[in-house]
Parts: structure tokens; sequence; C-alpha cells
């Protein structure tokens, strides 16, 4: 008689739990519905082939808030309090974190006050998640609000296989060393299995940072310190790119499209930025480099059109009430220098836009600028490249943004030069149709490559592999302070 045959039952999936800062829902109303957030688009594709459940904030401060469910995702509410949302919110990670980790272009505030609520709510997501996580589960955190919460999560539930995706830029070692709780902050990154980071560059900054303050040993893309083994790695977040594809050839959008060019009075020429109002984008050298190029008769006020998207952000952060008053006032300086009656050369939004309206926005648009100072990545400039079916539209894209490492093909330029920012506007404008539509070519075929889908997959599969058990302890290792080679020694490094 024949062997049985062996049947085996599908295998449940992984129980992912992703914790962030927002919980992936807003409400409208008495309901709640899904947040319009890059980070939620980008974690689609994994959270709707894994049982999911996500850790945030409402974005309500002291709201209370049993689990519930969204779109089949289980949803676990974090309490931040009104006082905890200005000092670990406002103050530590968009007044202290933010403008470091984007080469302090405004001077981050170094507070204790701050320091001490950004601790606290770190470890309150990091009991939550601990509660939520089934055994052996996989948990994902997400970006500089949290960097504590690895090694956190690590004492609590050392059962879990534990992701850190940070999605701002990782500054040099001279930068970061600035921050007083440097040696706290890589200590609870390394409590993850994998670090990622959106390029190379911010990856190598954090291996070198570690092997400083904590005496990690870098092997390969691995560092091994006192707590185990971490890999350290480089995944670019992508978009959805094939939904953007979809938007921009519906007939909907390609009758908004026109219908937004006859409204801005058919110009030959319109140029486009979408951004969130913040003095990392870069706004003001756009208006500066157009202001120039009308100067010098290099563009017909007439005939060109600069529509700027600034959505309102942080409105109460340091450096952004004073970016927003620039905005406005260089703006208004060339509607009245070279604007007319119903004819404003540049038109200002203060205010988001849906995605379809979006992807209106750049179906009808020749050219596009991204011109941050720095970016971790910016899918502005891939939502721009996924929208142009027909190649006619032309990006320029900062070498300092995440972006530029994957859009080799795109006009890229230095923010920090108004010069070049103008000749390659000008470029864009007047030259060869034909080599645009090519480099437009190229670059779609690599944002179609490299998706969001892509992206979770790549993590999560590095996340997977991490599965052997931390190795013991180095000899003779520790992680409360410097090693032998740090030259600064261990009157900051080794500060608790």
């Amino acid at each position: 008689m024949p062997a049985p045959t062996e049947t085996t039952s599908p295998q449940p999936p992984r129980h992912l739990v992703v914790v962030a800062n927002r919980l992936p829902v807003r409400r409208v109303g008495e309901s709640w519905e899904r947040s319009p957030g890059g980070l939620v688009s980008a974690l689609e594709p994994a959270v709707r082939t894994s049982r999911t459940s996500w850790v945030g904030w409402t974005g309500v401060p002291d709201e209370p808030l049993d689990a519930f469910e969204h779109e089949g995702v289980d949803l676990r509410p974090v309490v931040v309090s009104a006082d905890e949302l200005q000092r670990f919110y406002e103050g530590f990670s968009n007044g202290t974190l933010w403008p470091l980790y984007h080469d302090a272009i405004f001077v981050p505030t170094f507070q204790e006050d701050w320091w001490e609520a950004y601790q606290a709510v770190n470890r309150r997501f990091a009991e939550r998640t601990a509660e939520v996580a089934s055994p052996g589960a996989t948990v994902w955190v997400h970006d500089y609000q949290l960097q504590l919460v690895p090694a956190m999560l690590r004492e609590l539930r050392p059962d879990l296989r534990i992701g850190f995706f940070l999605h701002i830029p990782f500054p040099a070692q001279e930068l970061f060393l600035r921050l007083p709780w440097r040696t706290e902050v890589v200590r609870g990154l390394l409590g993850a299995d994998v670090v990622g980071f959106q390029t190379s560059v911010g990856a190598d900054n954090f291996r070198l940072v570690a092997r400083r303050l904590l005496g990690a040993r870098i092997e390969a893309r691995t560092l091994v310190h006192a707590g185990g083994r971490t890999r350290v790695g480089t995944y670019p977040v992508g978009i959805d790119a094939e939904r953007i594809r979809e938007i921009a050839e519906s007939p909907d959008t390609v009758r908004r499209a026109r219908e937004i060019r006859a409204e801005l009075g058919e110009p030959d020429t319109l140029l486009l930025g979408v951004d969130r109002l913040d003095y990392t984008k870069g706004i003001e050298v756009r208006l500066r480099a157009l202001r120039a190029l009308l100067d010098e008769g290099r563009v017909d006020p007439g005939r060109t059109v600069f529509v700027q998207i600034a959505q309102p952000s942080r409105d109460d952060a340091p450096g952004y009430a004073e970016t927003r008053t620039l905005v406005e006032q260089m703006a208004g300086s060339i509607n009245g220098d070279f604007g007319g009656i119903g004819a404003a050369v540049v038109q200002y939004l203060h205010q988001g836009q849906d995605l379809e309206e979006l992807v209106a926005l750049y179906r009808a648009a020749d050219v596009m600028l991204v011109t941050p100072f720095r970016d971790g990545m910016n899918l502005v400039a891939k939502e721009y490249v996924a929208a142009q079916v027909d190649l006619d539209g032309v990006l320029i894209l900062s070498e300092f943004a995440g972006a530029a490492h994957q859009m080799k093909q795109a006009v890229l330029v230095n923010p920090f030069d108004v010069r070049g920012l103008e000749a390659a506007m000008d470029e864009a404008v007047n030259g060869d149709r034909k080599v645009h539509r090519r480099r437009m070519a190229l670059l779609r075929r690599a944002v179609f490559r490299d998706d969001a889908a892509w992206w979770a997959r790549e993590f999560l599969d590095a996340l997977e592999r991490r599965s052997d058990p931390p190795p013991p302890p180095v000899p003779g290792s520790s992680d409360t302070g410097a090693t032998h080679a740090d030259p600064i020694g261990s009157g900051l490094v080794g500060r608790a």
C-alpha cells in the first residue's frame, strides 16, 4: 500500500506590528478615514499581506481610546498628553532632532525637559507594543520620533523580531555628536535586528557613530555590539506607482489637468512645487531663481506660471513661521513686479490637496521643482514621474534629496547654488524635448520597479533573515560608554 500523502495546512501570516508616531487614520466627524500620509501609502502592500496591528497616537492630546479596527487593521492607540505633545513632539522631535538630522539648517535646541518627555513617550510606545505583539511577532518601528523604542522593547520582549526604519536623513558624525544624548539614541536603535536608512550615506554615518560611541564592530553590513548583532542596510522607500498611473490616465484627471492650465491662462510653461511648508524644502531658492530669470528676460512673465503648493505643517515649531513669512513675501514681490490683473506669475497656495488634485497638477505641469536643502527621500519627485504617462515633464531634483541616489536621470541641482538652479530651470523650459523625454522614460522605469511593495518586501525579508538568536556579548565590551578609540572621552559619551 502506498504511503499516505502528507498534507500541511498553509501557515498563517506572521503577526506584523507597525509602530509609528501616528495611527494610519484621522477622525472625520464621528468616524475615521485613512490618513493621506506617505508612510501609510508606503506600508499598504505589507499591511495587505499580513495580520497587522498598528501602534500609534491618534493626533488628539489626552485622548484615551480602546483598540479598534479600520479596514482590517487592528489599531492600538497610545495616549500623548498636551504637555508631552509640546515637549516630545514639537520640542525634542521637531525642535532638536529634525533640524539636527537635516544638517542644522535651522539651529537645533537642546533642552533637558524635552529629552525627558521623549524618553517617557518612547517608553509608553514600547510598553504598548509589548502588550500587543503576539509571541515571535515581527515589529517594524518607524522614524525619528521613536528611536529609543527598539532597545526598550527588546528589554521587555526578547522574543520579538524588531526592525527600525528612519525616513529622514541620518547626519554625519560631526553633527550627530552635538546631541547631548547621542549615546542613548544609538543604543536605542541597536536594540533592533535591522536598522534601515534611505541612502547608503545615512547607513554609513550610523555605522561610524555606533563604532565611535559604543565600540560596535563593523562586519560588512552588520554591527556587532554588546547587545548582539544589528544589520544596517539601505532600503529607499518607494510609492504605489501603479495607483498614481491609474489616476493620471483616468478621464477625470486628464480633464482636470486641462482645466488647470485653462484657469492659469494657458501658459507656455507651467512650473510646479509641492511641499510641506518647511525650512528644509528650499522653496525660497526656487522663488529667488525664478525672479532672476524674470529679471534677465530669460522667462516671459506673460507666458509662465509657477504654482507652489505649501501644505501647512508644524506651525508652532521653531523656524516655520519665519519660513512662511519669507515665502509669502517673495511670492508677493514677484507678482507685484511681474504680474498683471488676474495674471499672477506665482500662484501660492498654503493648503493641502487631495491625491487626485495633486496628480492632475502633476499631469498639467511642464516642470517639477523638488529642491530641498536636505531630504530623506522625497516621494513627490517619484509621484510626479509616475504621473508622466506621456513623458512630457521635466524633473529638477536636489542632489541632497535621497531620491537623487535613484533618480540620476533627473536634472540634478545644488539648491545652495542659485545660479545653477537658474540654469537648470532655463534648460528645463528651453532644452531639447527629445532628451527630456528619454530621461523621463528611464526615470519611470526605475520608479515602477522600486515601488512601495518592493521597499516593504526588501526590508521585511531582511528582517526575516535575522532570525538567528543574538550571540553572547563580545568579551570585554560594554554598552555604557566610549571605546578606547573614542577621542572625545567618556565625559559626555557615557552620559545616561
